[in-house]
């Protein structure tokens, strides 16, 4: 049985290397690390006791870049491990490289313990609105749920699946159009969390009942939406959260995203603000995300912000 579960598998791996027309150093990455993951499983668990949970703590887009534009993937994760971050969130949007990248970057990532979340773009995000897609499949985010599930079958760092700005898009993510992409998920790794971009304006009793059971947890953007939105009021953190859960039957996962770069509407956060978002997130949500990925050299203050209010959370245990 073991070398049939084998052969089904390699067979599973070069269908999918085959479908997104991977490179041939791509290829051997892949094959790789499926010997890794295949010798990880076979070997036996030392302790009886289950790894506690780990509060989410990560960054968001943005990541660091080659001077020929590719993902500098050593510096991304050398920050990720000073921001004492466990999880990075992959936008796959304006480069035509990331898709690729980002299939180099995974193997790295489970070396040092970062779960990796991919969020790719909507409609309203996309051609012809935008001169962007998320490539290579565009907006055909059935076939994105197939491709992400097989990639995350693979490479065990990817834990979740994100659409930005969800609730501005439901006239394509309709729960029909959203369970098909489930099902693709499902049918290859039940274990990838489907975690859409929710704004809090958007998130009515409507939504919770329609899609409750499509979805593993919310990734909230925070921006004071119950009363006039703005990035200078931090103090709606628990109310917010406590309304948002209000709306589910059951308990639901929420994720804070924390604006530490400039929305392009409301403007720049200060230091202060992110510092204080971040400790309240810690407090009332599942996780807490930074939007973006902060450069040292560009915040300062808020880099240290960051690393520190992680560390932190780190240390008290938080989700255990």
């Amino acid at each position: 049985m073991k070398h049939i579960k084998k052969s089904l598998f390699i067979v599973l791996i070069f269908t999918f290397c085959l479908s997104i027309s991977c490179s041939s150093n791509n290829q051997e990455v892949l094959e790789e690390e499926i010997v890794e993951e295949e010798e990880e499983e076979e070997e036996p668990d030392d302790t009886d006791t289950p790894n506690p949970k780990v509060m989410t703590l990560g960054t968001y887009a943005h990541f660091p870049k080659l001077s020929n534009g590719r993902a500098d993937i050593v510096t991304l994760i050398n920050q990720l491990n000073d921001l004492n971050a466990n999880t990075y969130n992959w936008l796959i949007w304006q480069g035509d490289k990331d898709w690729e990248d980002l299939i180099l970057f995974l193997p790295e990532a489970k070396k040092h313990n970062i779960s990796v979340w991919v969020t790719l773009v909507p409609p309203s995000e996309s051609k012809p609105i935008t001169k962007f897609n998320s490539e290579p499949f565009g907006k055909d985010y059935i076939r994105w749920s197939k491709e992400i599930a097989l990639l995350s079958k693979v490479y065990s760092s990817l834990t979740a699946l994100s659409i930005d700005d969800f609730n501005q898009n439901l006239n394509t993510y309709t729960p029909e159009y959203l369970g098909e992409m489930i099902k693709e998920i499902d049918k290859v790794n039940p274990n990838l969390k489907f975690i859409p971009c929710t704004y809090y304006k958007y998130i009515k009793p409507d939504f919770a009942e329609r899609y409750a059971s499509l979805i593993d947890g919310l990734l909230f953007p925070y921006m004071a939406h119950s009363e006039v939105a703005n990035l200078k009021n931090p103090d709606l953190v628990e109310s917010e959260i406590t309304h948002i859960r209000s709306l589910f039957k059951e308990y639901i996962p929420i994720y804070i995203d924390v604006y530490s770069t400039a929305h392009s509407r409301l403007g720049s956060s200060t230091p202060e603000y992110v510092e204080k978002v971040i400790k309240y997130g810690g407090e009332y949500a599942d996780g807490v995300l930074i939007y973006t990925h902060p450069n040292p050299s560009v915040v300062p203050e808020k880099y240290k912000i960051i690393k520190d209010e992680f560390a932190r959370l780190k240390e008290v245990g938080k989700g255990k």
